[in-house]
């Protein structure tokens, strides 16, 4: 996944660091973008028409995605692929300036999710859409490497991967596992911590990687609207959730669609904060349900 893992855990037995080591393993084997023999990517390769088998995990993660998809109206999209690597963000690598407007408009007519259909554990690409899971991948990972933990017996624990994280239990002392919200750099927000007990968190920040291009910087987070990096003013969006998958989905989802989008955490009943660029500071954009955790 191009990041790294920690895990702080009660009581963990010999061995256990191998143990979560070989389960994230599994998952880039079944869903990097920039492994070619990923499932993922032989997916991304196979015959549009044709419908082929997922791994339990891979269909898992892809029903999720569509999900989100359609409840945030595409503003996140698991079939971004072709975009994706036109900016230079995926497995080709970074580009030299930026692509022009047919460009853009043919990777965007490769792809979304409406060229991709899933029934159960198989899918099928209807036109030659590519799969792109970076959205919501780690967060996955986070969740499978917990639930592994806990079919070990083990109830007390704090995952991350790439920076999402997971908490179960509490620490030996009493105490939950305790996470300060990632806050954009630079930014003189108060902090806010939370207590991981049995919730995940997971962030989303423009500023987590970009390239500059005539002074200006271009964020990874792909707009599906217009096929372009966000230009929306949002430096992060945090989301704290159950399941980490989802936080991931939803933190990405949240950022396309701005501030505009904090009505849709409402109704979906999210804990989301978002920090929006306002000049040289910020503006924190809070839920209510994250408010009323607080």
């Amino acid at each position: 996944m191009g990041t790294s893992w920690s895990a702080r855990i009660v009581a963990a037995p010999e061995g256990v660091a191998g143990a979560i080591q070989a389960e994230l393993d599994r998952v880039v084997a079944e869903m990097s973008h920039w492994a070619p023999d990923s499932d993922l990517s032989r997916f991304n390769r196979s015959t549009p028409g044709r419908w082929q088998p997922l791994p339990i995990g891979f269909a898992h993660v892809l029903a999720a995605a569509l999900d989100v998809a359609e409840k945030s109206d595409g503003a996140f999209d698991p079939a971004m692929g072709a975009l994706v690597d036109l900016w230079g963000f995926g497995p080709p690598g970074p580009r030299e300036g930026l692509p022009g407007d047919s460009e853009i408009a043919a990777a965007r007519a490769l792809s979304g999710r409406a060229h991709v259909e899933q029934d159960d554990r198989r899918a099928r690409r209807t036109a030659e859409a590519r799969l792109d899971f970076s959205g919501i991948a780690k967060g996955h990972g986070v969740d499978r490497v917990s639930e592994m933990l806990r079919s070990m017996g083990l109830r007390d624990f704090l995952v991350e991967v790439g920076g999402e994280l997971r908490g179960e239990g509490i620490k030996p002392d009493g105490q939950p596992w305790w996470v300060d919200l990632e806050a954009p750099p630079g930014s003189r927000l108060a902090p806010i911590r939370a207590a991981l007990h049995g919730l995940s968190v997971a962030t989303s920040g423009d500023y987590r990687r970009s390239f500059a291009h005539a002074g200006r910087a271009y964020a990874h987070t792909i707009d599906p609207r217009t096929g372009r990096p966000l230009d929306d003013g949002v430096a992060s969006v945090t989301v704290l959730h159950p399941i980490c998958m989802l936080a991931d989905a939803w933190a990405t989802a949240l950022s396309v669609l701005g501030p505009d989008g904090m009505a849709l955490a409402e109704r979906e009943g999210l804990a989301a904060h978002m920090a929006v660029r306002d000049g040289a500071g910020f503006t924190e954009h809070l839920s209510p349900a994250l408010q009323a955790m607080l």
